[in-house]
């Protein structure tokens, strides 16, 4: 399942978005913001002036910046019809008010989905995402191209995908890697490397849990490719060395377990990423590349769970466990 691209005719929710657009958006540059609009949807003067219902002319004044644009109802004027913001000409108000309070909440809503599903709750994270989400989507569908805005909506489209994926039956999982997959597109067109690579990570373990085992390899190789500190390193790692596990690729599981084992005492424990769930993944891949009685071993060498280790985390590893010992017991195998 590859990432989801957006439609040729998506056009106005993305041009904004590049680092020169946002370059003239924040220093407020009317006539560059002009100029870059019609070099964009290749328009002439006229068209630009039929849009905004100015003459070519006063166009043409304002794009030289012989008239400049002053007064806060042009202004408002110019916004509107280009898909801004009203602070990216300058303008505040209620509704740089009310945007800034939907940031707000948008990152609490995420770090409570965050908090919510690695103890356990992942319904419940779902059930505060559904909502933020549609409210994200729906001011991009009007037009308004926000890089601070389609960040959030990247985060949380792949914070929603993570949580569905606990939830799911395993039949459905693939619906969790579109969700993933839909802020890995966006991701990848935000020109933010930290954030791409976070919708790698996920997107790649999402496509693993559905089987599609290819492509989560690819994502989740890209990711550690990616990776610009030793945490992201590390959990890029660990869920490459699962991936591979479960694609019966022996030798590229050795290598990823190897160097996750190797960044165990340079980075910071996680839920992702620590001794007891590097221990699991190793049971698993072990026993999936044919290797049982080294995973029957392993086991005598459990590390215990920290305060970071989810409570699906232990479920898992304890199921691993009875996984690898099943085979072992008197008239089992």
């Amino acid at each position: 399942m590859d990432e989801q691209r957006p439609a040729p005719g998506d056009g106005i929710r993305w041009h904004w978005t590049t680092p020169r657009a946002q370059d003239i958006l924040r220093r407020r540059s009317v006539p560059e913001i002009l100029l870059l609009y019609r070099e964009l949807h290749g328009l002439p003067q006229q068209e630009l002036a039929d849009l905004l219902g100015y003459s070519r002319t006063y166009i043409s004044r304002m794009e030289t910046g012989s008239r400049p644009v002053t007064d806060i109802a042009t202004l408002r004027h110019i916004a509107d019809r280009l898909g801004l913001p009203l602070h990216c000409v300058g303008i505040i108000d209620d509704a740089d008010g009310d945007r800034q309070l939907m940031i707000q909440l948008a990152e609490s809503v995420l770090s409570l989905a965050e908090i919510g599903r690695q103890a356990g709750r992942a319904a419940t994270a779902v059930g505060e995402l559904w909502p933020l989400v549609a409210r994200l989507e729906a001011r991009v569908a009007d037009g308004y191209a926000d890089v601070d805005i389609l960040r959030l909506l990247a985060r949380a489209r792949i914070s929603l995908g993570v949580s569905l994926g606990h939830v799911l039956p395993e039949e459905r999982t693939a619906t969790a890697a579109r969700w993933t997959g839909k802020g890995l597109a966006l991701a990848r067109r935000l020109d933010d490397p930290g954030l791409y690579a976070h919708a790698l990570r996920h997107h790649g373990n999402e496509l693993r849990k559905a089987k599609l085992l290819g492509s989560a390899l690819n994502r989740l190789g890209q990711a550690r490719g990616m990776a610009r500190t030793l945490l992201e390193r590390a959990e890029a790692a660990i869920l490459l060395a699962r991936a591979a596990g479960a694609a019966g690729q022996a030798t590229l599981f050795d290598h990823a377990t190897e160097q996750a084992h190797r960044l165990l005492g340079e980075a910071e424990p996680t839920a992702l990423f620590s001794a007891f769930t590097l221990h699991e993944v190793r049971l698993r891949g072990l026993m999936a590349t044919g290797r049982a009685g080294e995973a029957v071993e392993l086991l005598g060498s459990a590390p215990r769970p920290r305060l970071t280790t989810s409570p699906q985390w232990q479920i898992i590893a304890t199921i691993t466990a009875g996984e690898v010992l099943l085979p072992w017991r008197p008239g089992c195998g």
